[in-house]
């Protein structure tokens, strides 16, 4: 489970292509890791869910 502190993707290779997330009260919020500043992207719970059930069975 996550917290509400942004964490770095696992997958994410230390080459300038990092994701971070974090929880947000509706579920989570994405970033990219070279324009954390610009905007970060927001998931209800649902959406998240099957965004995380895509990735993991690829």
């Amino acid at each position: 489970m996550m917290n509400k502190h942004w964490k770095k993707s696992t997958y994410s290779s230390g080459a300038h292509n990092c994701v971070e997330a974090r929880v947000i009260d509706q579920g989570a919020a994405i970033r990219d890791t070279q324009n954390r500043e610009l905007a970060e992207l927001s998931l209800p719970n649902a959406e998240w869910s099957a965004l995380l059930h895509t990735l993991r069975t690829r």
